[in-house]
C-alpha cells in the first residue's frame, strides 16, 4: 500500500506570504471562521453562505460571465467538499480545522502549514467570490479582445481568421521550445555522440545497427558507471544515485542507443526528459532500498496480486487480459508500474518457464469472453523471433482472440530490434476481417522521435500493424505544449496518440508526479488547439485492482481535500 508522507517544505512561519492574501479574497469566510467559537459552529455557517451564494449566481442576482460562473459554482462545490465531515474521515485530514485556527489567530499552526496549502485557497477562494483571472487564457494575453458579434459576413471572416492566426503563432511559439529528434542540428550532435561511444567500444556502424550488440553493452552495473562518466557528462548527485542504485541491487540499465539521445553536458535543457527516464532521483533510490525485503508487495500499487487469476496472467477488464512471459527490460524505466517484480535488466530467470507459458495459454483458451490479448512485460520484444511467434501462434488459433497487443518499448530503447523478418513475422498474424495485430509503446517525449523510430514504425505500418503510444506525464515532460509537441512529432512517423497516463501514485515516484490539474489543464488549454485527429489521446488514471479511470469522467472522482502541504486528495 502507497504512504504519502506529509512535507512541509516551505512553512508559512518562515514564509514571507502574509495571511491577508489569502482572506482579501473572499473576506466572508474569514468572518465566518473569526468569529466562530467551534469547528462545527464554522462548518454549519460556511454551509449557509455558500448555499446563499451560489443562489445568488443562479438567480441572476449577481452578474458574471457564463464561463467565470461556471468555475464559480464548480469552486463553491469542491469547498464544500473540503469542509464535509464525512470527507474529513476518508481523508483523516480536516482542511476546516486549519483554516479556523488561522483565522482565530493560532500562531502554532503556521509551522504545521506549507505554503502551498495557503496558495490553493487562496486561488479557490478568488473563485468562489467570482474573480478566478484565468480569461482570458495565458496564450490570449495582450491580445486586444474583439466582439465578433458586432460584424458578419466577410468581414467576419477575415477578423476571425487575423484572430486565429495569431493563437497560432503563439502556439508554435510554445512549441518551439522542444526540439524533436527529427530536427537536423539534434541529428546531427547525436551522430557525434553515437561515434564517441562506438570509439570507446571499438565498435561500428553496422555494429550499432546490429540490436543484439546494444544487448550486450547495456549499462547496468557499478562499473558501468565508469564508462557512463567516460561518455557524458553527470551531475554529482546523479552519479551518486547510480552507484547507490548499483551496489543495492536496484534494477537500473541504459541501452548504448539510449545512452547517445542525451546531451553531452547534463544542464537537462533538452534532455531532461530523457535523463529522468532511467537516472534515479536520490528519493527513489533511498525508497526502493528501504523496500528491498518487501517490494513484491509493497509496491504493487495497481494489486496485481490480487488480479492475477493464474502466473503470468493479469486481468482488469471484461474483454482484455495481459500476458507476461519476460520479466525483465533492456532497460529500466523509473517510473514503472511494476518495479515491484521487474529484475536487472536481462537477469537469468526473467523468461517464464515453458510449462508456466502453457499454463498461461490453457488458460485464455478457456476463457473465450476475452478478445485482446496484450503481450508485455518485462519487454516482451527481446525475445527471440522463434519463441514471439511460438507464444503468438497459439493465440492465433484462438477464435475468440480478435486483437494481439504487442506493449513494448523497444522503438524507443533500440529501434534496430524490428528487423523486416520481425515486422513481417508479427505482420503475417494480420487478417483482414479475422484479426489484427498492434504496437503499443511509451514515448516520452518529442527528443525521443528519431530517424530510427521512424524506420522501425515503418516497417511494422508496412506489414498492416496500427502503432500507437501511451504517454506517461510527468514532472519531466509537464511543460506547457510539450505534449502538443509530442503529438506532432509521432504523427510525422505514423504513430497515434492512444492514452496520457498520469503517473501511478507510488510514493517511491514522488519526483514524477505532478497535480492532476496539471493533465486536465493540458487537455482543455493545450491539446483543444490541435485538429482533433492529432489529439486522439486520452487522459487516464490506475486505480488499483481496477484500472484505467478516465480523468476528464466527473462522476468518477471529486477533489475532497487539501493536505497540510497543499496537495490535493
Amino acid at each position: 500500500m502507497t504512504t504519502v508522507e506529509t512535507e512541509i517544505l516551505h512553512p508559512l512561519s518562515e514564509s514571507k506570504m502574509s495571511l491577508s492574501e489569502l482572506w482579501d479574497e473572499c473576506p466572508e469566510v474569514h468572518e465566518i471562521l473569526s468569529t466562530s467559537t467551534t469547528l462545527d459552529e464554522a462548518r454549519i455557517r460556511l454551509y449557509h453562505f455558500l448555499n446563499d451564494l451560489e443562489w445568488e449566481y443562479r438567480s441572476g442576482k449577481v452578474e458574471l460571465h457564463p464561463l467565470v460562473q461556471s468555475t464559480a459554482l464548480e469552486a463553491i462545490k469542491v469547498f464544500k467538499n473540503i469542509i464535509s465531515p464525512q470527507n474529513e474521515v476518508i481523508t483523516q485530514v480536516s482542511s476546516l480545522s486549519y483554516l479556523w485556527r488561522l483565522a482565530r489567530g493560532d500562531k502554532s499552526v503556521l509551522s504545521e502549514l506549507d505554503e502551498g496549502f495557503l496558495l490553493e485557497f487562496k486561488h479557490l477562494f478568488k473563485a468562489i467570490a467570482g474573480k478566478p483571472d484565468i480569461y482570458p487564457s495565458f496564450l490570449l494575453k495582450g491580445v486586444e479582445y474583439f466582439d465578433f458579434s458586432r460584424i458578419s459576413g466577410r468581414a467576419a471572416g477575415v477578423a476571425r481568421s487575423n484572430y486565429l492566426d495569431e493563437v497560432g503563432r503563439r502556439m508554435e511559439a510554445w512549441i518551439k521550445r522542444y526540439p524533436t529528434g527529427l530536427d537536423p542540428d539534434v541529428i546531427e550532435r547525436r551522430k557525434q555522440n553515437r561515434q564517441r561511444i562506438l570509439d570507446f567500444f571499438g565498435a561500428t556502424l553496422d555494429d550499432w545497427q546490429d540490436w543484439h550488440w546494444h544487448v550486450k553493452h547495456i549499462f547496468k552495473s557499478k562499473e558501468d558507471l565508469e564508462k557512463l562518466e567516460k561518455l557524458i557528462k553527470l551531475t554529482e548527485e546523479e552519479k551518486l544515485a547510480i552507484k547507490l542504485a548499483t551496489e543495492n541491487k536496484i534494477p537500473f540499465g541504459i541501452t548504448p542507443y539510449y545512452l547517445h539521445l542525451m546531451d553531452y553536458e547534463p544542464h537537462r535543457k533538452y534532455d531532461a526528459q530523457v535523463r529522468a527516464q532511467v537516472i534515479p532521483p536520490m528519493h527513489y533510490v533511498k525508497n526502493m532500498i528501504k523496500h528491498k525485503g518487501d517490494r513484491e508487495y509493497a509496491l504493487d500499487f495497481m494489486g496485481e496480486h490480487d488480479t492475477s487469476p493464474i502466473d503470468l496472467v493479469t486481468r482488469r477488464y471484461p474483454k482484455v487480459a495481459i500476458i507476461k512471459p519476460y520479466d525483465s527490460c533492456p532497460q529500466i524505466c523509473v517510473y514503472c508500474q511494476r518495479n515491484w517484480e521487474i529484475t536487472g535488466p536481462l537477469e537469468p530467470g526473467a523468461m517464464a518457464t515453458w510449462q508456466q507459458l502453457e499454463a498461461a495459454l490453457k488458460w485464455f483458451e478457456e476463457h473465450p469472453q476475452i478478445i485482446d490479448i496484450l503481450i508485455t512485460g518485462g519487454e516482451p520484444m527481446i525475445l527471440s523471433n522463434r519463441l514471439l511467434e511460438r507464444i503468438i501462434d497459439r493465440f492465433a488459433q484462438m477464435d475468440h482472440i480478435t486483437s494481439i497487443r504487442i506493449a513494448s518499448r523497444i522503438v524507443v530503447t533500440i529501434p534496430f530490434r524490428i528487423t523486416d523478418d520481425t515486422a513481417e513475422m508479427l505482420g503475417s498474424y494480420y487478417e483482414e476481417g479475422r484479426r489484427f495485430i498492434y504496437f503499443v509503446t511509451h514515448v516520452e517525449s518529442a527528443y525521443e522521435v528519431t530517424p530510427e523510430m521512424a524506420e522501425a514504425v515503418k516497417k511494422l505500418r508496412k506489414q498492416g500493424i496500427y502503432v500507437y503510444n501511451q504517454q506517461v506525464f510527468t514532472q519531466w515532460n509537464s511543460r506547457r505544449f510539450e505534449t502538443v509537441a509530442l503529438r506532432l512529432a509521432l504523427k510525422k512517423i505514423g504513430i497515434d496518440p492512444y492514452y496520457t497516463f498520469y503517473p501511478k501514485g507510488k510514493w517511491e515516484h514522488k519526483d514524477y508526479i505532478v497535480p492532476i490539474a496539471r493533465i486536465l489543464q493540458e487537455r482543455k488549454e493545450e491539446a483543444r488547439l490541435l485538429p482533433g485527429i492529432y489529439r486522439t489521446d486520452e487522459p487516464v488514471f490506475n486505480v488499483p485492482r481496477l484500472g484505467k479511470n478516465h480523468i476528464r469522467a466527473w462522476q468518477d472522482h471529486d477533489l475532497i481535500m487539501i493536505r497540510p502541504d497543499g496537495r490535493r486528495i
